[in-house]
């Protein structure tokens, strides 16, 4: 195949630009021939290294395969990969003698991806949401989402651990911590906690595990665990990707999205995942707004011009981490961008209730929904019958912490109760016409900025999680897209800066990122100190 052919293939000017200034420009890229890893190599890399014919879709597979080996199941053993799938190698010879037939199907065919642990495949591995209760479980079909990588070219390697059940089972969690998986450890500082619930794939991106892997988020469990590893996390529109054959939590915040060690390898995999899906009625309103090439949006002058509002609520979580925001926000100045600051949203106390309150009723409904379609001879198909599965397995499923939002949101009614109708409308009404697209109209703001999170906090399997801060909560509970880039460390722990918008407003927040990215290249692979003194600053 000659490069001309390859060029057209890869689906036109925007993609192969952006692929062409990432392969020169990649941060801390490079290979490690020594160990056989291929350390903070970017998409861009690895398809150039195809076409030179000095990589392959299984070469890459085998050099992560080892890498988890050395990495993830040794040496420091961050348990981020939960389940390896056993026809990884197969399928990567398959998609090199198609690259050799017909070329690449697209910038995604043969790169090695994870994917979290409640996503459905229906091949040799299971999809548990980390819990014992479905453990075995082969879902009957792919997910949507899954079935627009596989015909892609990805190269699914396995499953990432998570937060059980996507951290909605105890008001006192440890984050990165599951029944069926045990505990993820922090890859910057072993006794750090990776934050939640998207931990396992957070981990397995920033520790050179696989080239890209996939979250998902009802409230910052992509935005967080991305912060807190350093690396790129989109939570996009919902609406944008299907969330078909995704164990749910709430079907008006949930979502899955792209982690990646770059803003261009996390646009490309976003491209690949979007799509109407007729079995998830949330994707209609994306028609006309979603793109299958986010990297036309790539634009290292992207910040010149442009009005961002700064959320100055949420500078307060950490002084170090406050400080990098508020450097950060020098940058953007730099960089051309014009700062209201600050332009805060209304109070969303009585929000922050009633999306909780949201989320039980639409958890009970969901889950109980998914739980039906299992076997008839499964262990658990109500959410009645998971409670008391974890009663009868308490040494294995409730050894740190308890199931009581579970046992909350069993006692929740049904989707047509008035008190879930209000609470409905009243984060709609708050979040979006008086939220989020009130303060961006009123300043004509493209976006919004804040911190993404604090550093990571100690891992504390008798007390729980500590509160990171972070600002992902207004984007999640309106629905709307919100982007998170590396922007400095504390004590040699990263912490995120992050973007959010309008509805399918991902292009811009993409632009934004990128620029920010280009012009002051924060993410740095992680060293595996066991200890926060030890990171080497």
């Amino acid at each position: 195949m000659n490069r001309k052919s390859f060029l057209g293939l890869l689906g036109g000017a925007p993609v192969l630009a952006a692929l062409a200034f990432q392969s020169k420009a990649g941060v801390n890229a490079g290979v490690t021939s020594a160990a056989g890893e291929f350390e903070e190599m970017t998409i861009a890399e690895m398809h150039s290294g195809m076409v030179a014919g000095r990589l392959t879709a299984l070469s890459l597979a085998k050099a992560y395969l080892k890498r988890i080996e050395a990495v993830d199941r040794n040496g420091p053993k961050l348990n981020s990969v939960i389940e390896l799938n056993p026809d990884a190698l197969a399928i990567a010879r398959d998609l090199d003698r198609e690259w050799k037939r017909k070329g690449p199907r697209s910038p995604m065919h043969g790169i090695p991806i994870l994917l979290k642990d409640n996503i459905d495949t229906h091949d040799k591995m299971s999809t548990t949401a980390g819990s014992l209760a479905l453990k075995g479980h082969v879902a009957a079909r792919d997910a949507f989402v899954v079935e627009k990588l596989r015909a892609a070219g990805a190269v699914i390697l396995g499953k990432t651990n998570l937060s059980e059940w996507a951290n909605f089972r105890s008001t006192r969690s440890t984050s990165g911590w599951s029944g069926r998986g045990g505990l993820t450890l922090n890859p910057y500082a072993l006794d750090r906690n990776p934050s939640g619930s998207s931990s396992g794939s957070a981990v397995a991106v920033s520790a050179n595990l696989c080239a890209v892997a996939v979250g998902t988020e009802t409230n910052g469990s992509i935005i967080s665990p991305s912060s807190v590893c350093g690396v790129v996390g989109i939570k996009p529109t919902v609406g944008l990707i299907s969330r078909s054959g995704i164990i749910p939590i709430s079907h008006t915040q949930d979502t899955s999205g792209p982690m990646a060690r770059t803003v261009t390898d996390a646009a490309i995999l976003l491209g690949a995942m979007t799509g109407l899906d007729s079995t998830d009625a949330a994707t209609h309103s994306s028609e006309g707004k979603a793109y299958t090439d986010y990297t036309r949006f790539l634009d290292r002058d992207g910040l010149r011009g442009v009005r961002i509002g700064v959320l100055r609520r949420y500078f307060k979580t950490h002084s170090k981490a406050t400080r990098i925001a508020n450097e950060a926000l020098v940058r953007l100045k730099d960089l051309g961008a014009t700062l209201i600051d600050p332009a805060d949203l209304p109070s969303d106390e009585k929000v922050g209730d009633a999306g909780f309150e949201l989320m039980l009723f639409e958890f009970k409904a969901g889950l109980n929904a998914y739980l039906a379609n299992l076997p008839s001879d499964a262990p658990v198909r109500s959410l009645t019958d998971l409670i008391a599965f974890n009663e009868r397995h308490q040494e294995k499923e409730l050894p740190f912490f308890g199931q009581e939002i579970l046992a909350m949101a069993e006692g929740k009614g049904s989707l047509t109760d008035k008190v879930y109708l209000d609470a409905l409308a009243l984060c709609r009404r708050v979040s979006r016409e008086g939220g989020i697209d009130k303060i961006m109209d009123t300043h004509r703001l493209e976006a919004i900025v804040a911190p993404a999170s604090g550093p990571a906090g100690a891992t504390d399997l008798v007390y729980g999680d500590r509160d990171l801060g972070g600002c992902a909560s207004p984007a999640a509970v309106a629905g709307y897209p919100s982007l998170t880039v590396p922007a400095g460390f504390v004590s040699g722990l990263p912490v995120g800066l992050c973007f959010f918008g309008r509805a399918y407003s991902e292009p811009v927040l993409i632009r934004l990122a990128f620029a920010f990215e280009q012009a002051t290249r924060m993410r740095r692979a992680p060293g595996f100190a066991s200890t926060v003194s030890d990171v080497h600053r």
